[in-house]
């Protein structure tokens, strides 16, 4: 079984895991600088065929706004490990896993609606990382 301690030490990865997407995001706000979200959103949409494009400008919109997003919930994320998990440790365990399930169905769902089914499996991938442990409170 897994200690408070390894979950604590976990949910620090689960923050930098979840976090650095925004950056990636943030990336593709800019023609010069999209390229990785560009790729990102290829590998995403399977195959990588380079259809996916950040030639509209509502596409860079939307990568901002999912980049600060995905920052701002990574850094969330740490702070609940740093201030609150050892007075709660496990409502935030609770908690982080509520939220990664949350964007899991409804990110799986859209996924399938804007026809790029294969996402949810690297939904699920990034779920079964982004969770690991926690899926099982701390011995």
């Amino acid at each position: 079984m897994f200690t408070k301690q390894f979950h604590k030490s976990y949910l620090f990865f689960t923050a930098i895991f979840v976090g650095a997407f925004g950056p990636i995001f943030f990336l593709g706000t800019m023609a010069s600088t999209a390229e990785p979200a560009r790729w990102t959103l290829d590998l995403l949409s399977w195959p990588l065929d380079g259809q996916q494009d950040y030639e509209a400008s509502t596409t860079r919109f939307l990568s901002a706004l999912t980049g600060g997003f995905l920052l701002g919930w990574g850094v969330c994320i740490g702070c609940l490990q740093r201030w609150a998990y050892d007075v709660a440790p496990e409502g935030v365990r609770k908690s982080v896993v509520a939220g990664l399930l949350a964007w899991f169905c409804l990110d799986s769902l859209g996924s399938v609606a804007s026809g790029n089914a294969a996402n949810v499996v690297f939904n699920i991938l990034v779920l079964l990382i982004a969770v690991g442990p926690l899926w099982r409170p701390a011995q």
